[in-house]
């Protein structure tokens, strides 16, 4: 049986998607690029994990990888412009979990992003979200455009 769940907010709105025989789950949100609505992706992160019954050791990177890519979209690639939303996609099938985060920016270019762990780079702030997110996600994809990251976690269902 499937469950559908639309939810519309002012600064964010929500699809939910449960397949209640084999446990898939698919959740979407939009929310507006204001830094205050990473607590609505936290919330969510802190449902899905719940619901899926994931392992305690894979909570924090999960929700450190997903906020950090939120919070990028957020503040590089729409420039925190308000009337700029992002997409947020929340995908659980197969025992793994997919987490893709979409943009309104130009988009970048990860590679030109300066590793923030050589000595020259250690006191930059910036760059840190994307080391952390390929080190912490089992798989990290950009869109051609680099407005668009996905992350695969898998092995994560305790």
């Amino acid at each position: 049986m499937r469950k559908i769940k639309p939810i519309n907010v002012t600064n964010q709105s929500f699809l939910s998607i449960r397949d209640g025989v084999s446990n898939n789950m698919y959740r979407k949100f939009k929310i507006e690029s204001n830094i205050n609505n990473l607590r609505i992706i936290e919330n969510a992160i802190d449902e899905v994990m719940s619901e899926i019954g994931i392992k305690q050791e894979d909570y924090g990177k999960i929700l450190v990888s997903t906020l950090e890519a939120v919070n990028n979209a957020i503040t590089h690639g729409n420039k925190s412009a308000m009337d700029k939303i992002v997409d947020v996609e929340i995908t659980y099938k197969d025992a793994k979990l997919k987490i893709r985060v979409k943009d309104e920016g130009l988009g970048f270019l990860p590679e030109n992003v300066p590793d923030p762990t050589t000595p020259q780079n250690l006191e930059c702030v910036n760059g840190r979200g994307i080391f952390l997110m390929s080190r912490l996600a089992d798989e990290v994809k950009y869109s051609k455009k680099g407005n668009t990251v996905t992350m695969l976690f898998k092995n994560i269902k305790s």
